[in-house]
């Protein structure tokens, strides 16, 4: 039983962004759009921001959906938003809907490779509950989720990330997309503090004038999102949501806003509260990943969630690295998911119902 039913008796929906970057067709398309944006003089890609770790399916999506399960049964509505592809163990229901590109994005700004874009637009699926959460497909429940944990009557609670603090005011090219979103949420936030007298004119929510940024960044989490909330920036901020959407592939001056602007604007409007959430982060391609990987599997059933991020930028996908992530997962997670087809005696996936 989730701790925190009596309080929140209405749905929570999820949201995830999935992308299969090994398929062929998919893979062909990006590269046509990389070679056009470098023809064209556009050098601007952010650090990791067109490398295969990022768009490599390596199977988390149906782990992360299979924590959800485990962690989260009470959950509503799952909507998974995708580039027109559909994972090869895909089981249709009506609990759960694939959201293409085209249903969220105008025709005229696609393709896009950057999550940062896509995501932006999110708030807008619709049916979408008022609260929901939102995840990349590298990040999973970790423990049973106590919904008191995430949510306060008006707003979410957010948690920061143990990465050095960020230095320095001005957006760097050879800065990660995170560091600069920390870089560029300051000067906004700062330049909307230095004009609070032009702010009290206005009928738009106040800010907290005492709110000062934090040099850090963001946890690698489940993002608990109120959608009205979403509604209020987008109008509050309609330049940044402007610049973010403008992009193909993610670049080191037009960051994501959602994992860092969204969150500190709503800390600064008394929308957000920090918590310290138990998670351990888990980046594939450092030295300590074998480590990390035991400490999972010795805190699994006590963490409030966990961040797999596949940073195996050179690898191929038999890469050891990647096997052994995929067997620690199989091992703390063995049960389908209701979203996963049956499987045969024999090993192969069985279509039991129609994708409609």
């Amino acid at each position: 039983m989730n701790q925190a039913s009596k309080t929140f008796n209405t749905a929570i929906d999820i949201v995830y962004l999935w992308v299969n970057g090994n398929d062929g067709e998919w893979r062909a398309k990006r590269e046509k759009y990389a070679q056009k944006l470098e023809a064209a003089g556009n050098l601007s890609f952010a650090k990791f921001g067109n490398v295969e770790g990022r768009y490599r399916d390596n199977d988390e999506l149906r782990f992360s959906l299979r924590a959800l399960e485990k962690f989260f049964p009470e959950h509503g509505h799952i909507f998974i938003v995708t580039d027109g592809q559909v994972p090869d163990w895909f089981q249709a229901s009506d609990q759960i809907t694939l959201v293409d590109h085209h249903q969220l994005i105008p025709h005229s700004s696609l393709p896009t490779f950057d999550s940062g874009n896509i995501e932006s637009y999110i708030h807008h699926i619709p049916g979408l509950s008022e609260r929901y959460f939102y995840l990349n497909d590298d990040v999973f429940f970790g423990a049973p989720v106590c919904l008191d944990n995430w949510f306060f009557e008006n707003g979410v609670y957010v948690s920061w990330s143990d990465e050095p603090e960020v230095i320095g005011n001005k957006l760097q090219a050879e800065s990660t997309s995170l560091e600069n979103a920390s870089r560029l949420s300051k000067q906004w936030l700062q330049a909307k503090l230095d004009n609070a007298s032009l702010c009290a004119e206005s009928s738009a929510r106040k800010m907290d004038p005492q709110y000062q940024h934090t040099s850090r960044t963001f946890s690698h989490s489940p993002r608990p999102m109120l959608k009205s909330v979403m509604m209020e920036i987008e109008q509050d901020a309609p330049e940044l949501f402007e610049r973010v959407r403008s992009t193909v592939f993610r670049t080191w001056n037009k960051p994501t806003i959602i994992s860092d602007f969204v969150l500190r604007w709503a800390l600064a409007h008394g929308l957000a509260k920090t918590i310290d959430h138990s998670h351990v982060y888990i980046a594939t391609g450092q030295l300590l990943e074998a480590q990390s990987l035991k400490h999972l599997q010795k805190q699994f059933g006590s963490l409030d969630f966990f961040c797999i991020n596949d940073t195996t930028d050179d690898a191929h996908d038999g890469d050891p690295r990647l096997l052994q992530v995929r067997q620690i997962l199989n091992a703390l997670l063995p049960n389908s998911s209701h979203s996963e087809m049956a499987v045969s005696q024999h090993g192969h996936l069985m279509q039991v119902d129609a994708i409609v």
